[in-house]
């Protein structure tokens, strides 16, 4: 099959289609390039998600938005009033990175990625740790027993905007922010926990830090039990999370499942995408599980401005979140390709690698590699 590409007249929609095909609706993707190293690594996947779509039969529509730090210099906000509007018919988004040094980075987190998290009800962030053969971990004597995934709540928590700032300037000046724990943000994404423990290997660890907040988190291990009882073939194993991020180096194998709060998790997963090889390899999805609003997918890298126009980001970490966003829409056999070519080429040590894996390649000889081996 030959695939057609028609840039539309405002230059920023992409349709891929293919000759004699089976008429099937594309998937329509929003692009979000964002900041530093973004759009490098997002225009470096595309081709090969193409080859994947291609491969595996299905079409994709993309459309780019140019939101991030740029607009914020230029405009006062980091994407429009109506941006969530825009939007909320795509089937998924695909986001680089976002931040700045030039902004606060509460700006930026404030300004896109939580509006987005929480006006699409995007509850589930899902984040998988895996080392891959070929790939080493800091930690010692872990080659090939790294596997786990953290489900971080991902609309309320300590990421709520509850709080203020009183006496600003004076020795009196205070600051108050509130963590918010609902008990239907929490019963659901232990839920979704709880599931995924199910189809793994049956184990669950919920890290909370109960012994210090003993309202909110001590509400969470109420809700861990409540749920718990629904699954009683998961094990669980509940830690203070001091002691999950000292376990994750020390015994990084003994996980399965973590749930956490919106807090917990984030730092959880930055340990998480070190002991299985690197901030290069880490996809991550921000998930509403009902469908009912797009969800994002995004690396979890960050936007790293100290090697942004150097070339040598690494793209893994965005093909795997393209895995996890083909996956979500139901495209099973193009996900697995992709883990697949992934996989595969990590285990080749003749296969280029970016700096941040020992090697000398650029972010598009990557790329290219993943596509020559789909094709």
């Amino acid at each position: 099959m030959v695939i057609e590409r028609l840039i539309r007249s405002d230059s920023t929609r992409i349709f891929f289609t293919r000759i004699g095909d089976d008429r099937r609706v594309p998937y329509e993707v929003a692009l979000l390039p964002g900041d530093g190293i973004g759009p490098a690594v997002v225009d470096a996947a595309l081709p090969v998600f193409e080859a994947v779509a291609d491969r595996h039969g299905f079409t994709l529509e993309t459309t780019v938005f140019d939101w991030g730090s740029e607009r914020y210099h230029s405009k006062g906000t980091m994407m429009p009033d109506d941006g969530l509007d825009q939007l909320e018919g795509y089937d998924a988004i695909l986001l680089g990175a976002v931040g700045d040094p030039s902004v606060p980075d509460h700006v930026t987190l404030n300004g896109l990625l939580i509006p987005i998290r929480k006006g699409f009800e995007q509850y589930v962030c899902k984040r998988p740790a895996t080392l891959f053969a070929g790939i080493e971990s800091p930690i010692q004597n872990h080659t090939d027993d790294i596997d786990f995934v953290v489900y971080r709540e991902n609309t309320e928590g300590e990421y709520s905007d509850i709080g203020g700032r009183e006496h600003r300037g004076t020795d009196a000046e205070l600051a108050v922010q509130s963590a918010v724990f609902t008990r239907t943000g929490t019963e659901r994404i232990v839920r979704q926990a709880f599931e995924a423990a199910t189809a793994r290997e049956g184990k669950l660890t919920s890290v909370t830090k109960s012994n210090a907040q003993a309202h909110g988190m001590v509400f969470w291990d109420d809700i861990v039990n409540e749920v718990h009882e629904e699954f009683p073939e998961v094990e669980v194993e509940r830690l203070l999370v001091d002691a999950a991020s000292m376990d994750l180096i020390r015994r990084p194998e003994a996980f399965d499942v973590l749930v956490a709060s919106n807090l917990f998790g984030d730092i959880l997963t930055d340990i998480g995408a070190v002991v299985s090889g690197g901030m290069g390899l880490a996809p991550s999805g921000n998930i509403n599980p009902t469908m009912e609003y797009p969800s994002m997918f995004e690396p979890v890298h960050g936007s790293a401005p100290d090697i942004v126009g150097q070339e040598i980001a690494n793209p893994i970490a965005t093909v795997r979140s393209g895995a996890m966003l083909f996956e979500h829409l139901g495209e099973s056999s193009a996900a697995e390709t992709l883990r697949t070519v992934v996989e595969n080429h990590l285990a080749d040590a003749a296969a280029p690698r970016t700096p941040d894996l020992g090697g000398a390649a650029s972010t598009t000889d990557v790329t290219e590699a993943l596509e020559e081996r789909i094709e």
